[in-house]
């Protein structure tokens, strides 16, 4: 049972880590819907969660291509 979840959150390109920046993503889409701009969110986000910008863009480059990419090969 544990083994076929965790190879299902491989399949779906989900890191172990990756729990830990879903409040991140949130913020980021509440505050995209508010009309922010991406790199506003991004310099607010990178001193709310203590982590340097380069590494925000990376999470939401990769969480944002892995959802879609699983999404359409599905």
């Amino acid at each position: 049972m544990m083994g076929e979840l965790l190879k299902t959150l491989h399949d779906f390109g989900i890191k172990m880590d990756d729990y830990k920046y879903l409040p991140l993503i949130d913020d980021y889409d509440t505050m995209k819907a508010q009309g922010d701009k991406t790199v506003y969110i991004v310099a607010i986000l990178s001193k709310r969660y203590n982590l340097c910008e380069r590494k925000i863009y990376k999470i939401l480059k990769r969480m944002n291509e892995e959802c879609r990419n699983r999404t359409v090969d599905k």
